[in-house]
């Protein structure tokens, strides 16, 4: 071991054949190699089962996480073993610095994907900015195919700057665009045929996700469609639909349209949770950190930053939540019962 100290191959070998942080390691040994960070609870949609009716308390601005903090934060996860950060909100597209920040990430060594989660509104008009500054990768959620359904279910117009956001993603070489696709009973489920069309001559990847219960969203299991039903319909008009392989921490099951540019996934959080292969962590905008995205249990990052906790203690505590995950979420049922925040909020 002297040996192999003394010498410089040596110790660059020893230090990087660290097994994987303890500290983002749980008890049932899953590693949290992604950090989702929320940069604000603001948004310029009101999505019918994200925000509800009658909106949300927003946390004063002087409590919300600033860009230097949520830098501070991203380096010490990535420090500890995180390759992939994804940006999300509320609409994180509406944060004046989100360009800024997305520079500043680029620059941690170690990152090796940098997402962000949009409604798309903004992003025609930020992605070229985006991409010179290091974005990675893009998520659009839309919902419909159908302007009047779309403003009644998001509440606001912005259809068509939505869809140029999409074409704009394309045409700047984002292979594959992901499309966010929250499917409701009465609502949508009539289009998942539409939206496997889209993916013909588009290299996305629409993502079906089976609606989820949060605060204020009035989710009730009648209007989950399972992805077994889902599938069912597509396959109904797509025989030939092939099933793709997949990675072991992913939450999506993919398929794809023989000689089509894109694919299809479901997220099926409700009916077949992969709580087992988690690999996730959230920061929320006001600089909580939540192991789960349905438990209610949160640890505030940002008081103990704001009290000069030393980057040890920092990961000491982060440490002691993600020891504390539980080994699955609550199952649908008992989450629509269980006080969270609003989806907005996280």
């Amino acid at each position: 071991l002297q040996e192999l100290q003394s010498s410089g191959r040596g110790r660059f070998l020893l230090e990087h054949a660290m097994p994987f942080s303890a500290f983002l390691t749980d008890s049932f040994g899953r590693q949290h190699n992604y950090l989702r960070i929320s940069l604000t609870e603001k948004c310029n949609l009101r999505c019918q089962y994200c925000m509800p009716e009658e909106g949300v308390q927003l946390t004063p601005k002087s409590e919300l996480l600033t860009a230097q903090e949520i830098i501070s934060l991203a380096r010490l996860f990535v420090k500890e073993g995180v390759e992939k950060i994804r940006l999300t909100g509320g609409e994180p597209l509406i944060r004046p610095d989100v360009v800024d920040i997305v520079g500043q990430l680029y620059k941690l060594e170690g990152l090796k994907t940098i997402a962000v989660t949009t409604n798309g509104i903004n992003l025609a008009r930020l992605l070229p900015r985006l991409k010179e500054a290091g974005l990675n990768a893009i998520n659009i959620s839309l919902d419909t195919l159908v302007p009047a359904k779309f403003e009644f279910i998001v509440r606001r117009k912005g259809f068509h700057k939505v869809m140029e956001g999409i074409h704009k993603a394309t045409e700047l070489g984002y292979r594959p665009v992901k499309v966010n696709c929250v499917v409701m009973r009465g609502f949508n489920e009539d289009e998942l045929l539409g939206f496997v069309d889209f993916t013909k001559d588009l290299p996305l990847d629409v993502r079906f996700i089976e609606y989820m219960p949060f605060d204020g969203n009035k989710w009730n299991f009648k209007k989950m469609v399972s992805y077994k039903e889902m599938l069912d319909t597509i396959k109904q008009r797509w025989p030939e639909l092939e099933k793709l392989p997949c990675e072991a921490s992913s939450t999506a099951k993919s398929y794809k349209v023989p000689h089509f540019q894109g694919q299809i996934s479901f997220i099926t959080s409700m009916s077949e949770h992969f709580c087992g292969s988690c690999n996730r962590l959230r920061i929320t905008a006001d600089g909580n950190l939540k192991v789960c995205l349905f438990g209610n249990s949160e640890v505030s990052l940002r008081d103990h930053l704001r009290s000069g906790a030393s980057e040890e203690e920092l990961v000491q505590i982060i440490g002691a939540a993600v020891g504390r995950k539980k080994k699955q979420h609550a199952g649908m049922f008992n989450i629509s019962q269980m006080k969270n925040r609003p989806m907005i909020l996280i």
